[in-house]
């Protein structure tokens, strides 16, 4: 459970990067060399190879050299933990919001809890 979760950490924080999340939005699209991931982004190819060796190192992206060209790939298996772990939360929460709502339409059904006898009305001003 603690690696399942230093794991996630790790996606969590490389996808917290806006040029990570560039590269993983390319990579998507397809395998692609270093240099095509950097294109679009205001950096150096060292800057490039650096985020792309957190990718790496998260799970997120694998990698092989071929001659001089270094091509990267997306790994889903590790975006579905992301993924599973997100929607997990969400049924949380859906099934908790689910029962407050169903709690406060029981709540707006049944009458005020006013004074004995007073049926939620207020009660009129003695003079």
């Amino acid at each position: 459970m603690v690696n399942q979760l230093a794991d996630l950490d790790r996606v969590f924080q490389a996808l917290a990067d806006p040029g990570r999340r560039l590269m993983i939005d390319r990579l998507s699209q397809g395998s692609a060399s270093v240099s095509e991931l950097g294109k679009p982004l205001a950096m150096s190819l060292a800057a490039v190879l650096q985020h792309v060796q957190v990718l790496e190192a998260s799970g997120l992206v694998r990698s092989a050299k071929i001659g001089r060209t270094r091509t990267c790939s997306i790994n889903p298996a590790a975006l579905r933990s992301a993924e599973s772990w997100i929607s997990e939360r969400r049924s949380l929460w859906e099934r908790r919001l689910d029962r407050l709502g169903d709690y406060l339409a029981d709540a707006a059904d049944s009458p005020p809890r006013g004074l004995p006898g007073n049926h939620g009305q207020i009660p009129e001003e003695k003079q």
